[in-house]
């Protein structure tokens, strides 16, 4: 503890007595207690230098003067009461008002005694302290006499043995017992708990160190309650150890109420993270998982997520009268620790049936949740539930089960459980579970709905796709549509592959912008057309052309123009070649191989891009390439090769370089090449088709491109061009007529010679330029005839009278197939005839 004591600034410059803290002193310091002597008349004989210091008044200036001399003037003379009381009890004590030498009053509390000296002679001697000196330490004894009868808190004085050695009533209430049972025992033996030799450490430290100990946390002794312990050293004036102070506090309540507060923390949270964490999912298998994972360990020790199946395929519900005798599936489960029991309890996938009466059974049809503890829990009998057992193995003695229902739909159930030594579920927990499964209901049964109306939007979209891929002469195809999973409807993606005359094939691929039903929609409308312009036989650029005209008939609505990219490709295996116009599309990349080497180099085709159909004005081209025999044309959506961030080109390069580093020969399989390049660049596609993170769909379509069968040994096409006069019908008819015995085609001979020669006479008509023949034997026998008029041939009922239009009437009467095309720079004009079953394999 400290001392007080005046400085000389206090005597001299500060109010009389005015206390000041200093370095440590004694008590007597501190007070300056002064001596006077003096006879029975109260003439004073001794004045000792304290009482100097004091009053100012130095031994040689007052000894012999009577103490009134030192009063104030018009003060009452005390002498006589002070007398009187000395003569009749020997002593006085009380308060008496002296002037200091430098005139000011000064107050002193006095103690004087009447005392004989050796011959009988009385004599007064009295001490003199400061009553401004006295009364701070008066003021200090009462409010420490005050804080020890009226604090709180428990307050122990502790010598330097470590033994109480006062108390307060407080911690005598604190502790159940009487101060007589406190007082010489040590502070473990007050508060006996596991960590009593821990405090009786500390206590040891605070008597060496002097170092105080705040807020020690220890067991209350009922083993219930807590304590806040703070320890400090006690000090005299010089610096020695008294002991040690000491106060308790009971903190049970606070520390329940902090521990409820944090409760309540830890719930927010765990609300706030399920809320964030199952917002980002629309998979109803990963809310399960996700909802399940979270909630162990921080909620219980074990959680299953059970659905009926029909939650996670988008299907029909239950009737809520049979719901009992629907199983439910296990979607999600997570555990603390992995073990046999715990997978027989916690496998996923895994059915689980269950009677009305059970505790499932009256929380899915009551809606009402179930708070079962370990009491329940052992009066159930689980002798056919394998489950149940496990629970058992596993020290589960406290069960949640809550219903997950949304929009008043019932979708399963949410399990959570504790085990071991840990607190079991409360009121408040079930009251969290009940949010929780709440919160997660809704998500569960959004992405229902969303499994539903993307399983709708896919059909819808699959439905107009090619169902099917036509097997043609001269192309080998293999072709992938990948819708994304990352948009909530279904995309515009499409590819396909049209039979055209003349042996040709027409390759699409194309993307309407946008994720939506209209999308789709509008995808199949332009589909539709591109289809119908495809069999008027338009070249691709004026194709895309004529699509583009439509945009407004295509639009996917009044205020939504149509927006969409296009690639057209026409490969002609009898030229070797492949037309090929873009409308705002990725360019192809073609796949080249060595003869010898069965290495292959693929390099994106350098075409004109033109702009978007859609879009007013734009004009579109096209090219027209060499395909070499076994070349492949690979044509996709952005979707195969965009990337956040990234340039597309970066993108078409990547795959280029992909396509490149393949070495599987001269004829690889087309199917296994479009799975390599999707999983090359990491799309894999699931149960439902859809890949996981895929922001765009992707279609694809890989054509190997070759001649017609036999095409290379001459025998399988046969082509000429004749000048446009009138002696080249003679030569065109035997043209064909050895052709035709040469394919061993004796049977269709006259026929084809009679048509041929129609169709090259109205063709010398109105051509002024070189006719073209060509002739293709495949599953039937095609002739064409193109001259350089673009004005294609009409149909027309020829009069009795009319010497003309009997040609294309007996065309179209003898033929299986016939048709018109516009081909740069005229027209084609071709018929198809059936070839007889004994006709077989052409020569070689």
């Amino acid at each position: 503890m400290e001392s007080v004591s005046t400085s000389p600034s206090a005597e001299r410059g500060s109010p009389a007595g005015a206390l000041t803290r200093t370095t440590p002193h004694t008590l007597l310091d501190v007070l300056r207690s002064g001596v006077v002597m003096m006879d029975a008349r109260g003439r004073i004989l001794l004045w000792s230098p304290t009482t100097e210091e004091i009053l100012g008044w130095s031994d040689t200036q007052v000894v012999g003067r009577h103490l009134t001399s030192l009063l104030p003037e018009g003060a009452p003379d005390p002498g006589v009461h002070i007398y009187r009381s000395l003569h009749r009890e020997t002593r006085w004590q009380g308060t008496l008002t002296v002037l200091h030498r430098d005139g000011r009053p000064v107050e002193l509390y006095s103690h004087a005694a009447l005392m004989r000296d050796s011959s009988g002679t009385p004599f007064i001697l009295a001490n003199l302290v400061e009553t401004e000196r006295l009364r701070p330490l008066e003021h200090d004894l009462a409010a420490l006499d005050a804080l020890f009868s009226a604090s709180p808190l428990g307050i122990g004085i502790f010598d330097t043995d470590r033994r109480l050695i006062r108390v307060n009533e407080a911690l005598c209430r604190l502790q159940g017992v009487s101060a007589g049972s406190l007082l010489g025992r040590t502070l473990p033996e007050i508060l006996p708990s596991p960590g009593a030799g821990q405090l009786e450490r500390i206590q040891e430290e605070v008597l060496e160190t002097g170092r105080s100990v705040i807020d020690l946390v220890t067991i209350a002794p009922d083993g219930r309650g807590a304590r806040s312990v703070s320890l400090g050293r006690l000090t005299d004036g010089s610096g020695k150890t008294l002991g040690v102070g000491c106060t308790i506090m009971d903190i049970t309540e606070r520390r329940e109420a902090l521990e409820k507060i944090e409760r309540a923390r830890q719930r927010l949270s765990l609300l706030d993270d399920v809320g964030i964490v199952l917002g980002d999912h629309l998979d109803v298998r990963r809310i399960a998982e996700t909802l399940a994972q979270i909630l162990v360990p921080r909620f219980g020790d074990y959680s299953s997520v059970l659905l009926f199946d029909a939650v996670a395929h988008g299907g029909e519900l239950p009737d809520p009268d049979r719901l009992t005798s629907s199983p439910l599936t296990q979607f999600g489960a997570a555990a603390r620790t992995h073990t046999p029991a715990v997978d027989r309890l916690l496998r996923m996938g895994q059915t689980v049936d269950f009677e009305p009466e059970s505790i499932l059974g009256s929380v899915l049809t009551s809606g009402n949740p179930a708070l079962v503890g370990s009491r329940e829990l052992r009066a159930v009998s689980f002798a056919q539930d394998p489950r149940v057992e496990a629970a058992h193995d596993l020290a589960i003695h406290s069960l949640l089960t809550v219903p997950l229902r949304a929009r008043g739909t019932v979708l399963g159930l949410l399990i959570v459980s504790r085990a071991g030594e840990r607190d079991g579920f409360d009121h408040d927990d079930l009251a969290l579970a009940m949010e929780i499964a709440n919160r997660a209901s809704i998500s569960l049964d959004n992405a229902r709905l969303y499994t539903r109306e993307r399983e709708s939007a896919l059909m819808l979209q699959r439905s107009l796709l090619p169902q099917h891929v036509p097997s043609l002469p001269g192309v080998r195809l293999g072709y992938r549509y990948v819708p994304s999973s990352s948009q909530s409807e279904a995309g515009g993606d499409w590819f396909d592959v049209i039979p055209l005359t003349g042996g040709r094939t027409a390759f699409v691929v194309g993307d309407v912008m946008g994720h939506s039903l209209r999308a789709a929609a509008t995808m199949g409308r332009l589909r539709t057309a591109v289809r119908t312009l495809a069999g008027l036989g338009l070249p691709p650029a004026e194709l895309l052309h004529r699509v583009n005209g439509l945009a407004d008939d295509l639009a996917p609505g009044p205020d939504e123009p149509l927006m969409a990219t296009c690639a057209y490709a026409v490969h002609d295996p009898a030229r070797h070649s492949c037309t090929i116009a873009l409308a705002g599309h990725p360019p192809p990349v073609l796949m080249t191989s060595g003869r010898d080497s069965g290495s292959w180099t693929a390099a994106p085709l350098d075409l004109p891009t033109g702009g978007p159909l859609g879009v007013e004005g734009v004009v579109f081209e096209e090219r027209e390439l060499q395909t070499p025999l076994g070349a492949i044309l690979v044509l996709y959506t952005d979707g195969l090769i965009e990337k956040r961030g990234e340039d597309i080109t970066a993108g078409i390069d990547r795959l280029s370089a992909l396509l490149s580093t393949r070495t599987t020969g001269r004829t690889p399989s087309l199917d296994a090449l479009c799975e390599e390049v999707l999983a090359a660049l990491g799309i894999r596609p699931g149960e439902n088709g859809t890949a996981r993170g895929l922001a765009d769909d992707i279609a694809l379509l890989v054509a190997q491109v070759d001649g017609l069968p036999g095409a290379g040994a001459g025998v399988r096409t046969a082509a000429w061009t004749f000048p446009a006069e009138p002696p080249a019908v003679r030569r065109v008819r035997a043209a064909v007529r050895q052709t035709l015995l040469h394919w061993n085609l004796l049977s269709v001979i006259d026929d084809s010679v009679l048509m041929v020669s129609e169709l090259f006479t109205n063709a010398l008509r109105y051509a002024h330029g070189p006719v073209e023949v060509r002739m293709e034997r495949g599953s039937s026998l095609r002739i064409e005839v193109s001259d350089p008029t673009a004005d294609p041939p009409l149909r027309r009922a020829p009069g009795p009278e009319d010497e003309g239009g009997r040609g294309l009437q007996l065309v179209a009467r003898e033929s299986l197939r016939w048709g018109t095309r516009p081909e740069p720079p005229g027209k084609t004009v071709w018929f198809e005839l059936g070839l007889p079953p004994e006709a077989g394999a052409p020569p070689r």
